[in-house]
């Protein structure tokens, strides 16, 4: 499938330490960018994470944001008893030397240095947590990515279908138009250089001709328009190609413009840009 650069994911997985989460936010880019911001405790995890991403992502600037949360309560750990007793232990020398000094309240207890001691952390266990909530993040931004690719892939087909009607339908009028502008022009030519050069005549017509032939431009179109078909139905990472294809045909459309011997041709060539400008707009986002 054609996917799009852009997405959102996140997942979340419960550990002693509080909630892991990975939030994943991917835009477009010409290569792959990871960037990640994580948690000094999960440093060591980002080449495995790398690894995952670089394994099912192949463009997009990739912010991936891996962090520890404390618990519902607020308090990650548990409460050193040994802490408390010896906190104790100084409040009532102080009590004792100083009776007027107030006594510690709940909230000083739990703010002291070495009250709250923090669950140990299992870093293989927690790695390995991380790198599951990380591929259940990637597989929903695959998704997303397909999702948002599927509609692009939609609009890309729109605007193939619209420029290939519009290349059908000037086709059959390019020979009448050539006849009819060549026709004036001989006249205009015979009118300069005298009725009787018609020699110099015949020969500017075949100069122009040759020149207004649109007929190769045309044929390049169509195969363009297919080529881009075809790069649609194969899907995978496709947005180079596309933008190149993009590329050829407004090279096309121009050329096209700069032959145009009727005013069919001049909107039709201007047509093909507007509608290859919309189609390059698109390609910018596919992977």
């Amino acid at each position: 499938m054609i996917q799009s650069m852009t997405g959102f994911a996140a997942a979340s997985a419960d550990t002693p330490r509080g909630r892991l989460s990975v939030e994943l936010r991917s835009v477009n880019a010409r290569f792959l960018d990871l960037q990640f911001r994580i948690a000094d405790e999960l440093r060591a995890a980002e080449p495995l994470l790398r690894e995952l991403m670089q394994a099912r992502l192949a463009r997009g600037k990739v912010d991936c944001r891996v962090f520890l949360a404390d618990d519902a309560s607020g308090i990650a750990g548990r409460l050193s008893v040994e802490a408390i007793a010896r906190l104790r232990e100084l409040s009532a020398q102080v009590l004792k030397e100083m009776p007027q000094a107030a006594p510690l309240r709940v909230g000083d207890v739990l703010r002291w240095p070495g009250v709250i001691v923090e669950s140990p952390l299992d870093e293989e266990k927690t790695h390995r947590l991380a790198a599951e909530v990380c591929a259940r993040a990637l597989e929903e931004l695959v998704a997303s990515r397909s999702r948002e690719g599927a509609k692009l892939a939609a609009a890309l087909a729109e605007r193939v279908a619209a420029m290939r009607r519009r290349v059908d339908e000037v086709a059959p009028l390019v020979p009448q138009s050539l006849a009819t502008y060549q026709a004036r022009l001989a006249e205009r030519l015979r009118e300069a250089l005298g009725s009787a050069d018609d020699d110099r005549v015949r020969a500017e017509l075949a100069v122009f001709a040759s020149k207004s032939d649109v007929d190769e431009e045309l044929t390049r179109l169509n195969a363009h328009l297919a080529e881009v078909e075809r790069t649609l139905q194969r899907g995978g990472a496709a947005g180079k190609r596309l933008d190149f294809l993009a590329q050829e045909l407004n090279r096309e459309a121009n050329t096209l413009a700069s032959k145009a011997a009727s005013q069919e041709l001049s909107d039709c060539a201007l047509e093909l840009k507007l509608l290859v400008e919309q189609m390059r707009e698109q390609v910018q986002n596919i992977e």
